[in-house]
C-alpha cells in the first residue's frame, strides 16, 4: 500500500523557511558563541579539553588552505533546502564547464552576507547537477578559520581560506574538476550593497587574474541578480563620516561592518531577517586561460580587461530577465 503525505500548507512552509533563514543568520553569531565557549573551557574545570583542542588546532592549522574538510551530510541538511526556498535562490547555467579543467569563478556582487554564493556553492545539489564532475570551493577570509570550533563548521560546508596558498592548492589539482569560487569585491564591496546598487569593486582587483594565469585555470564570471536587494543599509556615501569609519575598521579588522536591516520575524518594518527577494546566480561562459608561470603586467591587464568585458556582457544579456531597467549598467 502506498502511503501519501499531505503537502505542507503555505503559511506553515513559509514559517519553516523563515526559521531556516534564522539558522543561517545565527550562523554568524555562532562565531561569538564558539569563542565564548572556548574561554569557558579554559577558565573552567574542563580546561584540559581546551588544551587538547589547541593541540588539534596546531596540527590542523593548514587544513583550510589545503582543500578544507567538507561534509556532504552538513551540505545536505534539510534546513538548507528551506533556506534556498525562502528567497528563493536559483543557479542558472549558460554554458558547459568541462570537468577536465580547473576553474576560477569570480562571484559578483558581494552583497551584505553573500547569500547567493553560500546557497548555490555550499548547500544542495544544484551545482553538482548543472556542472557534473566539478567540485566548488567557496573561498572566505582566513580570519574565520582562526576561531575555535567555528572553523570546523564553515569547513564542513565546503568553505576554504581565501589566501593565495589556498587558491593555488585548489587550482593546482591535477586532472581538473575543481572550481575556486572567489567573491572578487571582498568585504569592502559589502559597503556598497544597497538595493539597486550596481557598483563593483573590481578595477584594482587583479590578483585573481594572476592566479588564473599562473595555474592555467579558466576564468568564469558569475553575476548574482538580487544579491543587493536582501537588506537595506544605512546611507554611507563615499566621503561620509560613517563610510570613513567603516573603511578604517575594515582595514584594521580585515572585514567590513555594514549597518544593515530588513524585516522582522512577525513584522516587515524592521529586523535582521532578509527580505524575500529572489536571487538568480548566473554562471557565465568560461574564458580559456593558458598557463603562464610568470605573467607580465601587460598580460595581466589584458586578461583583466577581457574579464570585465565578459562580465559586463553577461550582465547586459540577462538583466532584463531579472527586473533591471534597460538604462542601468554595471559601474566598475
Amino acid at each position: 500500500m502506498k502511503v501519501e503525505f499531505a503537502p505542507i500548507n503555505v503559511p506553515l512552509k513559509r514559517r519553516i523557511q523563515t526559521v531556516a533563514v534564522l539558522q543561517w543568520i545565527f550562523s554568524f553569531l555562532l562565531l561569538e558563541f564558539c569563542c565564548g565557549f572556548f574561554v569557558i573551557l579554559i577558565l573552567g574545570n574542563f580546561w584540559f579539553l581546551a588544551v587538547l583542542y589547541l593541540l588539534w588546532l596546531y596540527l590542523d592549522w593548514e587544513t583550510p588552505c589545503t582543500g578544507g574538510r567538507r561534509s556532504q551530510w552538513v551540505r545536505s541538511w534539510t534546513v538548507w533546502k528551506y533556506f534556498r526556498e525562502y528567497f528563493p535562490i536559483h543557479l542558472i547555467k549558460t554554458s558547459d564547464l568541462n570537468p577536465n579543467h580547473n576553474y576560477l569563478l569570480g562571484f559578483h556582487p558581494h552583497g551584505v552576507l553573500v547569500a547567493g554564493a553560500f546557497g548555490n556553492f555550499c548547500t544542495g545539489p544544484s551545482f553538482k547537477n548543472l556542472f557534473p564532475g566539478l567540485t566548488p570551493y567557496l573561498h572566505i577570509m582566513p580570519i574565520w578559520f582562526s576561531c575555535p570550533f567555528f572553523r570546523e563548521y564553515v569547513m564542513s560546508a565546503g568553505m576554504v581560506s581565501a589566501s593565495k596558498e589556498s587558491v593555488s592548492y585548489v587550482l593546482n589539482k591535477e586532472g581538473g574538476g575543481h572550481a575556486s569560487v572567489i567573491v572578487i569585491g571582498g568585504a569592502e564591496e559589502s559597503l556598497n550593497a544597497h538595493p539597486g546598487s550596481l557598483t563593483l569593486n573590481i578595477l584594482k582587483r587583479k590578483g585573481f587574474i594572476k592566479m588564473a594565469l599562473k595555474h592555467g585555470a579558466h576564468l568564469v564570471p558569475v553575476f548574482s541578480f538580487g544579491e543587493n536587494e536582501l537588506f537595506k543599509q544605512v546611507a554611507n556615501p563615499k566621503g561620509s563620516w560613517l563610510r570613513n569609519v567603516q573603511e578604517k575598521l575594515q582595514k584594521i579588522m580585515g572585514f567590513a561592518l555594514p549597518l544593515f536591516h530588513a524585516r522582522g520575524i512577525f513584522q516587515y518594518s524592521f529586523g535582521l531577517i532578509p527580505y524575500r527577494q529572489p536571487i538568480h546566480t548566473v554562471v557565465g561562459s568560461p574564458i580559456p586561460v593558458k598557463r603562464n608561470l610568470n605573467p607580465t603586467t601587460e598580460e595581466i591587464e589584458e586578461l583583466h580587461a577581457l574579464y570585465l568585458q565578459k562580465l559586463r556582457k553577461l550582465f547586459e544579456e540577462h538583466k532584463r530577465n531579472y527586473g533591471i531597467p534597460e538604462h542601468k549598467s554595471l559601474i566598475f
